[in-house]
Formats: C-alpha cells, structure tokens, sequence
C-alpha cells in the first residue's frame, strides 16, 4: 500500500510544469542543435563554395602578383590586408550569419525563452571531485555515453559505405588534373558530410524524443505529492469545505429575507427559482431578489408559499432570468413583457393595482 502511494502516476499539474522550467528543467537535445547547425553548414558550403573558393584565389593572385611584391609599402599593405579582410568577411558572412541563426532558432523552439541568471552563479558541488565521480557512473551519464559510442560508430559506417562507394573513382584520381582532383575531393567532402549530418539529425531527433519522454517521467506526481500541491494552490481542502458552508448559509440566509419581500417567485418548475419584486414608487423596473437551482429552488418556492408569495411557472422565462440577471440587478429591457405578463396576473389574483413598467 505504501509502495503504491508513493508511485508517480499522475500527470504534471501547470505549477510543477512552471516550477521545473524556472529551475532549468526542460526537454533539450544538445545534439539536435550540432546536427542542424552541421546539416545547415553543409548546405551553405555546398552552394557557396565555389565563390568562396574564386575569393580565395582572387586575394591570392592580388597577393602575389610581381607588382604588389616589389612596390610594397606600409599603406599599400594595410589596404591590402583590409580589401583581403572585407572580400572574406562578405564571402563567409552568409555561412556565419546562417549557423548562428540555425543554433538560436533551434534553442527557442526546444524551450523557448528561458532567462535564468542564478544559473551562473559559482556552485561548489559541481567542482566537488567525489560527486563528480559519482555523476560519471549515474544511470544517466552511461546512457548517454553509450549513445555517443552508438553515434561515432553510426558515423564512421556512413563514411566507410560512401569511401566504398566513391573508391573506383578514388583509385583513378592519379590520372586527373588538379582541378579535377580538387572538385572530387569537395564533392567526396560534401557528400560524406551531407550524409554525416542527416543520420546526426535522425539520431538527434530520437535523443529529443528520449529527453521529452524522460522529463514526463521525471515531472509525474504521487498522491502525496498531488495533494500537497492542491492544498497549496487551493488551501487546505478542510477550509475550502467550511468556506464553502459559510457561504451557502449566508446564501441562505438572504434567501430567508428577500423571498417574503418578493411580489412572485418565476419557476422552472422544479429545476429553477428566481424572486422578483416591483415597486412602482421606489423601483425604475422588477428586481430579481433570490435565484436558484436545485435545492436552493426548491428553498425559494418552500419559503414562497410558507410567506403567501405567488409561484408561476413560466419554463423560458425563469431560464433566460436565471442566465441573463444577477440577484440585486434590474431584468433587462427586452423580459419587461414577459415580466408585465407575469405581474399582472399575479396583481389580478390578488385584487392590487396593476403596476406600469416604463419602457
């Protein structure tokens, strides 16, 4: 029985899922981020590539030209330097600009913002070298060093298979010109990477689904843990209970004064209850006094008939009451017929003036 209460089975509430996400507690895959910034370097490189290359052979020309070497002087080698800077850095600027975004896009929509400062404060447990053996041989750190064995060893098979499947070409490399050995070389390089990157990505997006899982298991509450929550969001379920009664005794209360002061009591007719009074001197239009449903109702017409007060049934009418008026509040301009109806039939059983609503 106690191994029972102490079982997570419930769901996370709101305010554990918050609480962890304020801790740092979230699902994240840290290869998922290395294989899109991978997958996405490789694309840049293979469409910018070959610029990149034609900048590189340019600042090597202007670089080694005889006229450059010989006539060389302090400005002349700054402005060199500065042309050779501003040609790379506008040349591998898409190549930066695109790894950099494709690391924050990844971050976000792993866990969004998350903004935690006390993060990086000094905490000497993790320098402590007892603990930190002990995190070494945790369930979790082997876990995760088998599955980085499992990635390099995934890894170096798709290199093998495409070094295996390029090796006729490979071996014919020796009678080819150097600019047909370069463009072998940067579509093996590219090809091998671009492979490289999408089994990183599958395998990146099983170690999310694994962290996601693991979360879920780590958030999952016991009943202990359940009710200690819910008395700390709602109270103590004990208060909340005689709240509870003291407000239906106060709701009762006003029942047992305004049902005697109402001119009819507009009926379901067991369902629902609602008092209304009219006075034409002091009131601009009919006032509900007491609603209910239920046992309330059922309170109302008990009390409606021990103090001589009319009970009409009037099935629409009582609904639209009982939803659209509040107990105190005037009934809405577009019932005062159905109201006046209701009146006048009662005014007329009880021999009174008939009442005029204004509007």
């Amino acid at each position: 029985m106690a191994e029972s209460a102490g079982e997570k089975k419930h769901d996370a509430t709101p305010h554990r899922r918050q609480k962890a996400r304020e801790q740092g507690q979230v699902a994240r895959s840290q290869d998922l981020g290395s294989a899109l910034v991978l997958l996405l370097a490789v694309g840049l490189l293979w469409w910018s590539g070959p610029k990149i290359l034609n900048s590189i052979a340019l600042i090597m020309k202007a670089g080694f030209t005889q006229d450059r070497y010989w006539d060389i002087d302090g400005v002349s080698a700054a402005g060199l330097v500065g042309s050779a800077f501003q040609e790379c850095l506008w040349t591998l600027l898409p190549l930066m600009c695109g790894v950099c975004g494709i690391a924050l896009v990844n971050n976000f929509f792993q866990v969004g913002f998350l903004f935690l400062p006390e993060k990086l404060n000094l905490d000497w447990k993790r320098i402590d070298p007892f603990k930190g053996a002990q995190r070494l041989v945790a369930l979790p750190n082997v876990a995760r060093l088998g599955f980085g064995l499992l990635k390099v060893g995934l890894v170096t098979l798709v290199i093998a298979l495409g070094l295996w499947g390029r090796w006729d070409l490979i071996l014919t490399a020796q009678s080819l010109s150097a600019w047909d050995v370069g463009g072998l070389v940067w579509s093996t390089t590219m090809d091998l990477c671009l492979r490289t990157a999408i089994v990183l990505l599958l395998l990146a997006l099983l170690d999310y689904g694994f962290q996601w899982w693991k979360l879920e298991q780590d958030l999952k509450m016991t009943d202990e843990e359940l009710r200690e929550e819910m008395k700390m969001m709602n109270g103590d379920p004990q208060l909340v209970a005689r709240r509870r009664a003291v407000q239906r005794q106060l709701m009762m209360n006003r029942i047992q004064s305004a049902v005697p002061d109402a001119d009819v009591v507009i009926t379901n007719p067991t369902e629902l209850a609602i008092a209304v009074k009219f006075d034409v001197d002091t009131m601009a239009a009919p006032v509900v006094l007491a609603k209910g449903a239920g046992h309330v109702a059922a309170r109302i017409r008990k009390l409606a008939l021990q103090s001589g007060v009319p009970v009409v049934e009037r099935k629409p009418l009582a609904q639209t009451l009982y939803k659209t008026v509040e107990i105190g509040e005037t009934i809405p301009v577009e019932q005062y017929a159905a109201v006046a109806e209701v009146l006048r039939y009662v005014y007329q059983l009880q021999g009174k003036k008939l009442p005029t609503l204004a509007g």
